[in-house]
């Protein structure tokens, strides 16, 4: 979806601005669920890649609290929980312009070992 993270605010996951164009409309106005759950996949990856692994997703569960609008800035968060061998435990959020959770979730994702191994196709952001 060639979204731009960044560190967030804290320094313990990373946070990205958005506006989703209509390209991405489910129903009129709000974009559809499934670029929805993309745009926390999308966090809670380059969460793992900010944490230092090339982490795979091996599940999601998300909650929709909100509808997700085309055409307004949104903000997606997502940081990595904790980490029990190789599996990271993330946590993700999509918000409106006012701070509202739209869609929240958390996910494991499998550490195919540490970001700068290898030539990937992203801009991770590095932990300063």
């Amino acid at each position: 979806m060639h979204l731009k993270f960044v560190e967030n605010e804290t320094g313990d996951g990373v946070v990205c601005r958005t506006t989703l164009r209509k390209d991405f409309q489910g129903w009129q106005g709000i974009a559809h669920g499934g670029i929805a759950l993309s745009l926390l996949d999308e966090a809670m990856a380059h969460a793992a890649g900010h944490a230092g692994h090339r982490g795979m997703t091996a599940g999601i569960t998300a909650r929709f609290r909100k509808p997700v609008p085309i055409d307004r800035e949104i903000t997606i968060r997502g940081r990595v929980g904790e980490q029990r061998r190789n599996v990271l435990f993330v946590h993700g959020q999509v918000l409106d312009g006012d701070g509202t959770v739209l869609l929240e979730g958390e996910g494991k994702f499998v550490s195919r070992g540490a970001i700068d191994a290898i030539q990937d196709r992203r801009n991770f952001v590095p932990r300063a």
